[in-house]
């Protein structure tokens, strides 16, 4: 499958884009998860927004790169791929294509991010290791994960 991968920050996105990347998160996030969460967090407008999209346009994989707060990170946050996607080893490159789009913005600075704990080996193959125990976000299980190593080959 050939992916095209873009980057913007949130002021560049077409309404087109946001929306398909808010129905993208509230489709795997709120739907599929049944959880309800409050995924318009006011960190969108200061994200770079990491789309994957197919031959035809569609949105298939996301990603967004938050820029460093209090612990002097930035985070990647809400990875998601679309359900129909799934199993075709896209994670894995949308983790990759998040770890140079942080890394580019955010030269020299560790990248951390929030996962859900069932992920926690997925995100082992991308170098990250975690940072504590388990807290309950939202209703799910996360923990904390820091990148400790170079990008991985994985997926």
């Amino acid at each position: 499958m050939n992916i095209q991968w873009r980057t913007k920050p949130f002021d560049a996105l077409s309404v087109h884009e946001l929306h398909d990347l808010l129905r993208l998160r509230s489709d795997v996030f709120v739907v599929e998860q049944q959880c309800v969460y409050p995924d318009l967090d006011g960190l969108d407008q200061e994200a770079l927004h990491l789309l994957g999209t197919d031959e035809g346009g569609a949105l298939i994989a996301y990603a967004r790169i938050l820029p460093p707060h209090g612990d002097g990170h930035p985070h990647i946050g809400r990875v998601v791929v679309h359900p129909a996607q799934r199993g075709r080893g896209l994670a894995h490159a949308l983790m990759r294509e998040a770890m140079t789009v942080a890394e580019q913005a955010h030269p020299g600075l560790t990248v951390c991010l929030s996962a859900q704990s069932h992920l926690e080996g997925f995100y082992n193959k991308h170098g990250f290791q975690r940072m504590g125990l388990d807290y309950d976000l939202d209703g799910i299980p996360h923990v904390d994960m820091i990148h400790t190593a170079g990008l991985s080959a994985a997926g």
